[in-house]
C-alpha cells in the first residue's frame, strides 16, 4: 500500500503539491534469489554423479535379525595337496573329486551357502583355484579366505 505524506508549506504560503505519494519497499525482489538457486541446483546436479564412488556390494535383505543356527564350515588345503589331492572338510580328509558332493550334502540343510577356505602358505595359487572351482560346483555361493595376522600363531 502506498504511503501518503503531506508536504511542508513553502515560504510563500502556497503549496506546490498537496500530497506526495511514495512507495515503500515492503516486497523482496525474488528474481535474483531464484537465479542463484537455479545455478546452485545445476552445479549440484552436475557434481553429484562425480562424487559417488564405491564398490558394488551384494547387501543382505532381512526383515529381522536371527541368530546363526549353523556352524561355520571350514575347508583346509594342506601343504601335501600337491601329492595326494586331499583337502580337509572340518577335520575329515576328502579327495578333491568328491569334495563337491560332500559340500552339497553338508550344506543341504543350511540357508546360507558359505564356506571358509584355509590354505597353507606353501600351496600354489592354482591348487586353491581348483578347490574353489570344486566348491562352486558343489553349490557354494560365498567363499571366505581365512588368513592370520602377522603376530598370531
Amino acid at each position: 500500500m502506498p504511503k501518503v505524506m503531506a508536504s511542508a508549506p513553502s515560504a510563500g504560503g502556497r503549496h506546490r503539491r498537496g500530497r506526495r505519494v511514495s512507495p515503500t519497499l515492503s516486497e523482496i525482489n525474488v528474481i535474483p534469489l531464484v537465479d542463484v538457486m537455479l545455478v546452485l541446483l545445476i552445479i549440484f546436479m552436475v557434481a553429484a554423479p562425480m562424487l559417488q564412488r564405491g564398490v558394488d556390494v551384494k547387501l543382505p535383505i532381512a526383515s529381522r535379525s536371527q541368530e546363526i543356527a549353523s556352524e561355520r564350515l571350514f575347508v583346509t588345503v594342506p601343504a601335501s595337496f600337491d601329492e595326494d589331492r586331499r583337502v580337509f572338510l572340518r577335520d575329515e580328509p576328502i579327495r578333491l573329486e568328491v569334495l563337491a558332493e560332500r559340500i552339497r550334502q553338508a550344506t543341504m540343510t543350511t540357508e546360507d551357502k558359505q564356506v571358509f577356505l584355509r590354505g597353507d602358505g606353501t600351496v600354489q595359487y592354482q591348487h586353491l583355484m581348483e578347490v574353489l572351482d570344486a566348491l562352486k560346483s558343489g553349490g557354494i555361493q560365498n567363499v571366505g579366505l581365512v588368513t592370520r595376522l602377522p603376530g598370531e600363531q
